[in-house]
């Protein structure tokens, strides 16, 4: 399941740095998650680095776009080329 960013976001700019797939960008009043590019760091990481660094826990998994870890790991062999 890709994730989201709910409107509890303060702009704070701290999760987009950490999003290896740059998935993360400045929306139009807050940072938003475009879920054809978020694997949620899979393949990356262990966990979630814009969950992690987050400071007011707005990130949480978008229920629009339901994948599993197999999904998110095919999405990012092939956002990496490894696919």
């Amino acid at each position: 399941m890709a994730l989201m960013i709910t409107d509890e976001c303060i702009n704070c700019d701290v999760c987009e740095p950490e999003c290896p797939n740059d998935a993360i960008s400045q929306g139009e009043e807050i940072y938003i998650i475009d879920p054809k590019l978020c694997t949620e760091c899979v393949g990356h990481f262990e966990t979630s680095q814009c969950v992690e660094v987050c400071p007011v826990d707005c990130i949480p998994a978008d229920p629009d776009c339901p994948e599993t870890r197999d999904q998110l790991q095919k999405k990012y062999a092939k956002l990496t080329g490894e696919a």
